[in-house]
């Protein structure tokens, strides 16, 4: 089998699992849809006390409005 690196140079090689329920996957995915990151990043930088910083990009603006409940602006 071939190793290959990440989209950042990193090898990732370990998997870690959670179960959770109903209403804290869809937490954890409305939170992941603000940050802009990937759900991956987003667990890893929370799992290890780092700063999530969003960065604002057109997915981070459709998230932010599908929270607000948001129609055509």
């Amino acid at each position: 089998m071939e190793r290959t690196l990440d989209y950042k140079g990193r090898w990732r090689n370990h998997t870690v699992a959670s179960r959770v329920s109903n209403e804290e996957a869809k937490l954890l995915n409305d939170l992941v849809a603000l940050s802009g990151l990937t759900k991956q990043d987003y667990i890893t930088r929370r799992l290890l006390c780092r700063d999530v910083v969003v960065q604002g990009n057109p997915r981070v603006y459709k998230a932010l409005k599908n929270q607000m409940g948001g129609g055509d602006l």
